[in-house]
């Protein structure tokens, strides 16, 4: 049976073989963002490198959607939102992605065919009102507006051409406050709309402190105080997490990270702020400074709801690719690891889900570790090892012109793929041997 230290071993020979930004988990099948439905906390959407994973169970049971069916080529959404009345929605740098279904039928919304959706964002209490913000150059970009959720969009004042925008967040607060960023000739920019979006004020920010800062990109609203904007700048190799008390005038950082940021959340009265990065957990004030965390280790990501924080892991670290902490982060109580995904989500015949899935799930089942039945569902594994919920250091070693990939990022590979390949065929075997170990 291999061992974790030979998992180590194959860890360590593929960062060397593709290089620091591959990291541990280049090129492996990982998850990177969790949504829970607005009003049932029993359903959860995970989106991953290899489309996504639904729960409808409270966690209990887990299906693939495969990004054929979902149709958004290889410009992955880094988060969805999923409504009340069963709508999910995605922004994924290229189109507005949407089902209607719950997950087994998706579609692009022909109203933004000729720009690119760069960042969306709802209404923390009303379910029909939405925001939208596009970023394709040489066309008019801006923040949009739905009042119907997500059916029919209006362009609000904020549209231009020549600017690109990124990111729009809603006040939890106050949700007549609506903040976007972006940039224009070189410009970094920070937008605040009082008033739901009829009215903007525009911020340049000059960030003299830093050395040549590109891409500033918005993060969060501070859940109790709608002045408190958070937004994370990149600059000569560091990731600059940065916050304002003035409504996004002025920003003052809290972290330096050298590492990919994948996002951050904050406790309900913004004393307490959580940070994922590709390879590593943060957590502390929000004044800072963040110190990092034990687990999760690789592809992190973050989500509080209530009293409740969800994490993404990696599967091949520390045995679990979701969990969830009750005590901000301490420790975890694994919900699943890949290898316990039951096959294609169960969907109606005649959808895309169904159509395309199932005859696309052995072979993923085969990278995962998981048993393929006649049923499309795999054998329920035993639970993971105790110390996969400890908090412990020793718990876990149209037609147009595509977006430009995405460099770095969850799932991101470079360099030679055979380093990648044998890593993933020794973890394969590793997960199953540990399965049959334990029957």
């Amino acid at each position: 049976m291999i061992s974790r230290n030979t998992v180590a071993s194959a860890i360590a020979l593929l960062t060397l073989g593709t290089g620091a930004v591959a990291h541990a988990h280049a090129g492996l099948p990982e998850t990177s963002n969790v949504t829970l439905r607005r009003g049932h906390p029993e359903d959860f959407f995970v989106g991953a490198t290899f489309g996504a994973v639904i729960s409808r169970d409270s966690g209990q049971s887990w299906r693939w959607i495969c990004p054929d069916a979902m149709g958004y080529g290889g410009w992955r959404p880094e988060s969805f939102l999923w409504r009340e009345a069963g709508d999910i929605v995605a922004a994924t740098g290229s189109a507005l992605l949407r089902s209607a279904d719950n997950g087994c039928s998706w579609s692009t919304h022909p109203y933004f065919k000729a720009t690119w959706v760069t960042g969306l964002a709802a209404h923390p209490t009303d379910d029909n009102i939405l925001y939208a913000v596009t970023g394709r150059p040489t066309t008019p970009n801006g923040v949009y507006r739905s009042r119907n959720g997500g059916e029919t969009w209006e362009a609000t004042p904020l549209l231009r051409t020549g600017l690109n925008l990124n990111s729009v967040r809603v006040s939890p607060v106050d949700p007549r406050r609506v903040y976007a960023s972006g940039d224009e000739g070189g410009k970094l920019l920070l937008f605040r709309s009082d008033d739901a979006g009829d009215t903007w004020e525009e911020m340049p920010q000059a960030l003299p402190d830093l050395l040549r800062p590109y891409d500033l990109v918005l993060t969060a609203v501070d859940p109790a105080r709608a002045d408190v904007v958070w937004v994370r700048v990149s600059a000569q190799g560091y990731t600059h997490l940065m916050r304002s008390e003035d409504r996004g005038h002025t920003l003052v950082e809290v972290q330096a990270l050298d590492d990919i940021f994948t996002n951050m959340d904050l406790s309900a009265d913004g004393g307490t702020a959580w940070v994922g990065t590709l390879n590593s957990f943060f957590r502390g004030p929000s004044s800072g400074p963040l110190d990092k965390r034990p687990l999760p280790t690789g592809n992190a990501c973050v989500l509080r709801t209530g009293d409740v924080l969800y994490a993404c892991g990696s599967t091949w670290l520390h045995d679990w690719a979701l969990a969830r902490s009750r005590d901000e982060g301490d420790t975890w109580e694994p919900l699943f690891t890949l290898y316990q995904i039951k096959g294609p989500d169960q969907c109606p015949a005649g959808t895309p889900v169904r159509n395309i899935c199932p005859g696309l799930w052995p072979q993923l089942a085969d990278q995962l570790g998981a048993e393929v039945y006649p049923d499309g569902g795999v054998e329920e594994p035993p639970p993971p090892p105790p110390d996969a919920g400890s908090g412990s250091p020793d718990a876990g070693a149209g037609t147009t012109t595509p977006p430009p990939s995405k460099s770095g990022g969850c799932g991101a590979a470079s360099g030679n793929a055979a380093p990648v390949l044998f890593l993933l065929s020794t973890l394969t075997l590793w997960r199953r041997g540990r399965r049959r170990s334990n029957r």
